[in-house]
């Protein structure tokens, strides 16, 4: 099985992802934000705002039981649980089958990050992610300055964290990629290289 996530914060991770499962048979997406707690239990700082952009506001134990059920059935899940999975997508009974994990903070937990075989970061300018994320509409809705209070400063922080997360694990390193690319450059760019993978998983399963 292969698994591969993209990611940044309002970086353009869904779109990819999405475009890479139309493009590549036997896929199935994982996604993150579908794993947010209830926001009753969302913890909160000391100046009373809500600290998304944290594991701890994740049900990351449930994310990780759906993926090992994948694992575990790989063409029962595909036919029960995957996002937008068009029947026409999927052969049972093949070899080898794509699962594409996107999230915010999926390098920073590790059973997540010790399973994946390619891993690709979405990084865009400060400017660009602040004006993205303005047009935006969010339940609760941001409240004033929290992008500069909160948001930015822990995705430096969370940042920091999977870069240390990721060479500790020394797997398959990061590659980062250019947000501002044409979305067209980058999908060709990520769809080439998980083909050379699989080419590569098949290989050895001859």
């Amino acid at each position: 099985m292969h698994c591969f996530p993209a990611r940044m914060t309002n970086g353009g991770k869904s779109t990819l992802s999405n475009s890479l499962h139309q493009k590549i048979p036997n896929s199935c997406i994982i996604a993150q934000d579908s794993y947010f707690k209830d926001d009753s239990v969302v913890p909160v700082d000391n100046n009373g705002l809500k600290q998304y952009d944290m594991i701890d506001a994740l049900h990351m134990d449930m994310m990780m039981s759906d993926i090992n059920s994948l694992r575990r059935d790989p063409e029962s899940f595909l036919r029960q649980q995957c996002q937008k999975l068009e029947p026409t997508t999927m052969t049972v009974n093949t070899e080898v089958i794509v699962l594409i994990v996107e999230g915010f903070l999926i390098f920073n937990y590790r059973p997540l990050n010790e399973i994946f075989d390619r891993r690709y970061f979405l990084e865009i300018p400060y400017d660009v992610c602040k004006r993205r994320r303005s047009l935006r509409m969010y339940t609760p809705p941001d409240p004033p300055g929290y992008f500069d209070g909160h948001v930015w400063p822990m995705y430096l922080k969370n940042r920091q964290e999977m870069e240390s997360m990721v060479s500790d694990i020394g797997t398959c390193p990061v590659l980062f990629l250019d947000g501002l690319e044409p979305k067209e450059q980058l999908l060709a760019k990520v769809f080439k290289d998980v083909c050379e993978e699989l080419e590569r998983l098949r290989g050895k399963l001859q």
